[in-house]
């Protein structure tokens, strides 16, 4: 699940989340669209493995 720039996501779907996580910003970026963000997760899961 990738929640929205602005409030992320809703309660309840959070508290049916396994993991919660964040993509740090730093620098001029203040958002990135839910396709790069998804990308960027799914990037660090291969990473990792």
């Amino acid at each position: 699940v990738v929640g929205s720039e602005g409030a992320g996501l809703r309660r309840l779907v959070r508290e049916s989340c396994d993991i919660i996580a964040a993509i740090p910003m730093v620098g001029r970026i203040e958002s990135l669209n839910a396709a790069v963000a998804g990308s960027i997760a799914l990037y660090e899961v291969v990473r990792d493995r």
